[in-house]
């Protein structure tokens, strides 16, 4: 191999190094997840209407750059913080793999122009619920991470808003099955965050997290508060039917998931351990979607 094809290669192999730390910068498969969460609200809120390809791929394209700019400004706030915890020190900004300058004006462009899409092809309710919600996750939610658990219902608040971009997407208002799909992923949000927060408990005291209930403590208080909230759950899950529109099938499916997912709060509640915990940590990662899905496929 030559020289010249040498150097080819190693530029090569650091291009690819750059583009996988602009995507790790994106968080692309938090911000795939969120996409679909809003992509969930758009097809749930298109009922006897025209479908729009235009507005449809406008939001897929707006919100996943949105939701990534808002990961992105995350990383960047909180990048000396990441170099403490294992689970973030081979992030981009850690590593060094892009400068920070690099960063702020990658994320400055993602969120301009995931803002743009929506505002062309969507409309400006739905542009801006995906602008408060970037500003509640970056300039909110991340600060208030290092001062207490109030951190977990102020991000609550962005991380249900994706249905309810959907939905506005699709229809041009806020009606109440919005603020219902919407309040099933606020709620799903504290068991969910409080696993997160009880696997990764030393990562977290490391860097000054606090977001565990009941003073941090990963007690019975706190595994008592994960299984109220999953509780709640089972309610909620057949509003969508109650109301009709969904079907029973989705009910049926969502109150299934609702027991599984409550069952598992039992087990931490007896044991307090971290094995419990990452149990319903990936339960909530399988709940939210099954349950989405289900109600996708009633409606269809």
């Amino acid at each position: 191999m030559s020289t010249i094809d040498i150097s080819e290669k190693l530029i090569l192999e650091a291009w690819k190094v750059r583009f996988r730390a602009y995507m790790d910068l994106l968080k692309v498969r938090l911000s795939a997840l969120v996409t679909f969460s809003a992509v969930f609200g758009f097809i749930l809120g298109h009922s006897g209407q025209v479908f729009s390809w235009i507005t449809f791929f406008g939001l897929i394209a707006g919100g996943f750059l949105v939701s990534g700019a808002s990961g992105a400004a995350n990383e960047i706030m909180e990048r000396e913080y990441d170099k403490l915890m294992k689970r973030t020190q081979n992030r981009p900004l850690p590593l060094h793999l892009i400068s920070v300058r690099e960063a702020y004006w990658f994320t400055i462009v993602a969120a301009l122009l995931g803002i743009l899409l929506l505002a062309f092809f969507t409309n400006w309710l739905t542009t801006g619920l995906g602008v408060l919600s970037m500003v509640l996750y970056v300039f909110v939610y991340t600060p208030l991470k290092r001062v207490g658990p109030i951190a977990v219902l102020v991000g609550a608040i962005p991380g249900a808003m994706p249905p309810l971009l959907g939905w506005a997407a699709a229809t041009g208002g806020i009606s109440y099955e919005a603020l219902i799909i919407f309040g099933i992923q606020f709620v799903w949000q504290f068991p969910h965050f409080w696993a997160i927060a009880w696997v990764s408990d030393e990562d977290y005291k490391k860097a000054g997290f606090k977001l565990l209930p009941s003073g941090g403590q990963k007690d019975l208080n706190t595994a008592i508060q994960i299984m109220i909230y999953t509780l709640f759950l089972l309610p909620l899950g057949l509003l969508p039917t109650y109301f009709g529109f969904t079907g029973l099938n989705s009910g049926i499916v969502a109150t299934i998931c609702g027991v599984l997912f409550l069952a598992q709060t039992f087990s931490l509640m007896k044991d307090c351990s971290r094995k419990s915990a990452l149990k319903i940590m990936f339960g909530s990662f399988l709940y939210l979607p099954i349950v989405q899905i289900a109600y996708l496929l009633d409606k269809i």
